[in-house]
């Protein structure tokens, strides 16, 4: 029978790391058309690395990101996914899939010559972070995953059709507002027209209704400065449109169950897993699913979170599990 820890969060609770900067920035081509922009910072000489995936897809790290990780430590590994921050072409859609992505992994651990790393990753990161680790096992060291989204069908009907509206009924109408009422019955398909449509205006809209929908829903206590994010245009678009890309296309998996029908080979990775109790955005369900299929993972309920590695709670025990990692 699986079972999970449920985490308390008493004070002091372990915080992040101090703020660094990165030794090393590149930019990598990858393909014809595309270039990943990278980071590399903490400990240069060492031979234990980590590399961080961001959320989204589509949405770019920033410098908050390299502080879950010892720097005395790790040689910390940040990179924008094909079309997020700093890589280009922004926003791009072309030639840009979860297999895209887990070959773009793969050239980066290559060209800075790691052998293996931990791999470290929240929401579509944890989905991409399984989907590399399931494909190249041989390469990660251990798994550090915080809100487990695997791009189920019922993952995505539940935060953009009918699930967590009942829960934010508010800023799902906002949410709502610029599709017609006609095209409701399946909110994806209508922000993905709209989304890669030539009118830029309707564009922008929307995308920046997409993005504040899920950033007005993933913390337990609503936060204004998180909400502001949606309403920067160039992350808006980037963030709106590679999400909904990706999600009308089913992740480009070829079943529904990609991740767990695969789970069987990566059983024997150290794993630790993250997971706020109230997470809206990518509900626990998720992670109970994996934890079933992959009983050696180390689950943690978060009783006081929802969706972001930034709350207390969450933030304390992603710290906790990069410093245990240390030793491998």
């Amino acid at each position: 029978m699986a079972t999970a820890t449920v985490a308390t969060t008493s004070a002091p609770l372990r915080k992040q790391y101090p703020a660094i900067e990165p030794f090393e920035t590149g930019n990598l081509k990858v393909s014809d058309l595309h270039t990943i922009y990278y980071e590399v910072s903490g400990k240069k000489d060492s031979d234990k690395s980590v590399v961080y995936l961001h959320g989204g897809p589509g949405g770019g790290v920033s410098p908050k990101d390299r502080t879950y990780f010892d720097p005395a430590v790790y040689k910390i590994v940040v990179f924008d996914q094909r079309g997020a921050g700093k890589s280009t072409p922004h926003a791009s859609l072309e030639h840009n899939t979860t297999w895209d992505l887990v070959a773009d992994i793969e050239k980066i651990r290559a060209h800075l010559k790691i052998d293996k790393w931990v791999v470290f990753g929240g929401s579509w990161g944890s989905t991409l972070a399984l989907t590399y680790a399931e494909t190249h096992p041989a390469v990660v060291k251990a798994l550090c995953l915080r809100g487990i989204f695997m791009l189920r069908q019922s993952e995505l009907r539940w935060f953009y059709q009918e699930g967590a509206s009942h829960c934010f009924p508010d800023v799902f109408d906002d949410y709502l507002a610029p599709i017609p009422e006609s095209e409701r019955g399946d909110l994806m398909t209508a922000y993905h027209k709209r989304l890669t449509g030539s009118d830029k205006e309707e564009q922008l809209r929307c995308a920046k209704a997409w993005s504040k929908w899920e950033c007005a829903t993933s913390k337990l206590y609503v936060d204004s400065e998180t909400i502001k994010k949606a309403e920067e245009d160039n992350w808006a678009v980037a963030f709106a449109r590679i999400e909904c890309h990706y999600f009308v296309n089913k992740g480009f998996f070829d079943r529904d169950d990609w991740i767990l029908h695969n789970v069987d080979k990566i059983r024997h990775i150290p794993c630790v897993i993250v997971q706020g109790r109230y997470d809206m955005v990518c509900p626990a369900r998720s992670a109970w699913d994996l934890k079933k299929a992959f009983p050696e993972a180390d689950l943690q309920f978060v009783d006081d979170a929802g969706h972001s590695a930034t709350e207390p709670g969450t933030t304390a025990k992603l710290v906790e599990a990069m410093d245990k990692f240390r030793t491998l």
